[in-house]
């Protein structure tokens, strides 16, 4: 079953818990000095915060699917919205390793589409946040290259500047 997926980039990670605590009437399942996530069943949600030195606002959108089986599954879909898809393999990031697909829609929105495989005590490859974009939306399409924001041109509207 999918679940969808929203991360927000915020200024002050406290001020972000206590505001979407208090939204959710949830306390995250995952609480960092810079992220925090909640799981939630009603509405189904995998919403997660950051706070990393991105602009402010929404990062990215997504799914989470359940298994390896079900990732599969939604490549030839998220195909159809974006042949410009690109595949992740054990990647690290939010405190997690995932294998993931990332496509763009036509107004710049970084679209993940993600497997969790397990947790990890550091939040990804990156050490600092880029001048701009999402987190560990792939610039370049390779399995570990991560952070940086797909470029979004006239010639190539998705993922994958080159």
């Amino acid at each position: 079953m999918k679940r969808f997926h929203v991360n927000v980039s915020v200024g002050d990670i406290a001020e972000g818990i206590r505001f979407y605590s208090a939204l959710f009437a949830a306390e995250p399942t995952i609480r960092k000095h810079d992220y925090a996530k909640w799981m939630l069943d009603d509405p189904r949600v995998n919403f997660a915060i950051s706070q990393r030195g991105y602009p402010i606002g929404v990062n990215h959108l997504g799914f989470q699917v359940d298994s390896a089986d079900e990732l599969t599954a939604m490549r030839a879909q998220l195909t159809r919205a974006d042949h410009a898809l690109v595949e992740q393999t054990g990647a690290a990031c939010c405190y997690a390793n995932s294998d993931k697909y990332w496509i763009t829609d036509p107004t710049g929105v970084a679209w993940e589409t993600f497997h969790t495989l397990d947790g990890i005590p550091i939040y990804g490859g990156d050490t600092d946040a880029p001048k701009t974009g999402a987190c560990c939306v792939p610039l370049t399409p390779t399995k570990d290259r991560a952070c940086c924001k797909p470029e979004v041109t006239a010639t190539a509207k998705a993922c994958c500047a080159t």
